[in-house]
């Protein structure tokens, strides 16, 4: 039950990132919320097979800051990939 818990706020730290951070219109609605749920889950089932105890506190904090970081950092990545390939698509297509 707690992985469903921790998947969830994995996902809502997403879409908090999603919109916190510029160029969201350069990707997909549910993209950086979904990689916040992976990365949460994934990290929370490593943290459980190192014998971390699941009703502990610091399973949560490393479980949600981590995907709060690499969903801010996921957004960021794909914001300024997004714009720098569609401006060189733009200048391919103009010199044709």
């Amino acid at each position: 039950m707690e992985l469903l818990f921790v998947t969830l706020g994995g996902a809502i730290l997403g879409l908090a990132a999603r919109y916190g951070v510029p160029k969201r219109d350069t990707h997909g609605a549910l993209l950086v919320p979904g990689i916040g749920a992976v990365v949460s889950a994934v990290v929370w089932a490593a943290l459980t097979w190192l014998g971390w105890r699941f009703d502990g506190g610091w399973i949560w904090v490393v479980s949600l800051v981590a995907a709060a970081v690499v969903a801010v950092l996921a957004s960021v990545f794909l914001g300024r990939q997004r714009t720098e390939q569609d401006a060189e698509l733009l200048s391919a297509l103009s010199r044709a």
